[in-house]
């Protein structure tokens, strides 16, 4: 099986996997009525029918619909995003995507998370892992 990324979408379809990921599966019906400004129930059809043949989402007989499911698993697709960000805005580097999030006054992060991050950096140190 090829690795998929989400770098080869279009602005609708980001929108569509959006939608799958968050919901875990979803019919062109449920999918029109969660996009904003939502095309025709043709076009959603046909977007999730190009998503499929672009190998990102499956569908799945459910009586007489279809309910689609993205193909790629969440937390995989968090890393590709994750690593797309990364390369795109910080030069690749972790610790300045990290420092710019702690220096956002928007993150405020408790004392357990604190600890948890903590901990992702001891090991990283003793294993030469990035966090």
């Amino acid at each position: 099986m090829t690795r998929q990324t989400h770098n080869d979408l279009s602005r609708r379809e980001r929108q569509i996997i959006d939608i799958l990921y968050a919901r875990g599966r979803a019919t062109a019906a449920d999918v029109q009525g969660a996009l904003p400004e939502p095309p025709s129930y043709s076009a959603v059809r046909a977007m999730l029918r190009i998503l499929e043949e672009k190998g990102h989402v499956r569908h799945e007989q459910d009586g007489p619909r279809y309910v689609y499911v993205p193909t790629v698993a969440r937390d995989n697709a968090q890393r590709s995003a994750l690593r797309h960000v990364l390369q795109t805005f910080f030069d690749g580097s972790a610790e300045q995507a990290i420092s710019a999030l702690l220096d956002d006054g928007a993150a405020t992060l408790s004392e357990s998370e604190l600890d948890r991050l903590q901990q992702l950096i001891n090991r990283a140190r003793h294993t030469g892992a990035q966090p």
